[in-house]
């Protein structure tokens, strides 16, 4: 097991490095300047149509604009966001920040095209239902010649998606934030509870099918994200004196990589850093890795480039917004300087030290509807 661990952890290292900076990165960068900068030009014209402000009541589909958008979202703005941020920062210090703000803006190009081509190559299900997504518009836009390219998508998305991160971090929060605190011991059995409550709320979700999935999701998501926006600004108003200091660090860190901890690869420190923060950004907003063209593909409409422009906004929120407000929390708070903490327990250091007593617990309920929804 433990070999067998090793190749694994090797392998994932190896694709999460230069390949996912060359194939990811690049081919983002490669459609921004073919789309011509589309996600500049047409930013508010997307919001306009997530309004619904050009919706057609008689256009095919299961689900709104909105519902489309958010069933992403649910899946995205997660533990990336609270966790990953940390681990970003403990590593490489505030520049990492920097570079995940470039994969966010990246990954934006590659939505829009992801997310256009779902609804332009739309297929039927078992049940005779539209879906879309990668294994659809690769049968239904390749030819049928390609489906095992479509199966080998599809077997690696139930094994890719499955939520370890989500549950092994939300555990780790419900232990550090209110069983130990309260004197429980903690042990496989009170883990394991914690995982069957979890299998219960999500069961009662997910075997709605898509439809119950979006209307859980429609909810949830624009009210964790003001939720944390709330919170997360409170902290900033508490440090808004050095504020600004970490605001120009995390762009002149980016270039100097004086605060990277981690190993070094090609280009140095510089190179590890670049490469830390794209990792972290892709992990946070997952453009390209195929999973959010599934929601966009069941959205109400005709149009494949409406649809497009929707889920270009995916990556505006999870990385610019939600990620930054984390990096801040982290920063003008002093504990990413702390040695030995790292992931959620930083984050929630951020919360304790701003807000004492109620900070933790205000950060594990965004954490659990944060997890819940992914």
């Amino acid at each position: 097991m433990n070999e067998i661990e090793s190749i694994v952890s090797d392998l994932a290292s190896f694709l999460w490095g230069l390949p996912l900076l060359f194939v990811l990165i690049g081919g983002g960068l490669f459609l921004l300047i073919y789309s011509r900068l589309i996600q500049f030009k047409y930013f508010f014209h997307a919001i306009d149509i997530l309004r619904g402000k050009y919706d057609n009541k008689n256009d095919i589909g299961q689900i709104s604009h909105l519902s489309a958008l958010s069933t992403a979202l649910s899946a995205t703005v997660g533990m990336g966001n609270i966790a990953g941020v940390a681990v970003a920062i403990s590593i490489g210090g505030p520049g990492s920040i920097f570079w995940m703000w470039i994969s966010g803006i990246i990954g934006m190009s590659t939505k829009f095209f992801t997310s256009t081509l779902s609804i332009m190559y739309r297929g039927k299900d078992s049940n005779g239902e539209i879906q879309g997504g990668p294994m659809y518009f690769i049968t239904e836009g390749l030819g049928s010649k390609w489906k095992p390219l479509a199966v080998m998508f599809s077997l690696s998305g139930l094994v890719g998606v499955l939520p370890l991160f989500n549950v092994n971090q939300l555990t780790q929060a419900i232990n550090d934030i209110l069983l130990v605190p309260s004197g429980f011991t903690i042990s496989f059995s009170s883990n394991l509870s914690i995982g069957f409550v979890l299998i219960i709320i999500t069961s009662l979700v997910i075997l709605g099918g898509l439809k119950r999935i979006s209307l859980v999701a429609t909810r949830l998501v624009p009210f964790m994200v003001t939720i944390y926006m709330f919170c997360v600004i409170i902290i900033l108003i508490i440090n808004i004196e050095v504020l600004p200091t970490y605001l120009k660090m995390i762009f002149t860190d980016a270039f100097v990589a004086e605060n990277y901890n981690g190993e070094q690869v090609y280009g140095g420190v510089l190179g590890a850093l670049i490469i830390l923060g794209i990792r972290r950004g892709a992990f946070s907003n997952e453009a390209g890795i195929g999973t959010a063209p599934m929601a966009h593909g069941a959205a109400r409409t005709n149009s494949p480039i409406k649809e497009g422009l929707v889920a270009m906004l995916g990556p505006a929120i999870d990385t610019l917004i939600v990620c930054t407000l984390t990096a801040l929390a982290i920063l003008v708070t002093g504990v990413w300087q702390n040695q030995g903490v790292s992931g959620v327990s930083l984050t929630a250091l951020a919360f304790e030290h701003s807000m004492p007593i109620i900070g933790k617990y205000l950060l594990l309920f965004c954490i659990l509807i944060f997890s819940v929804s992914s």
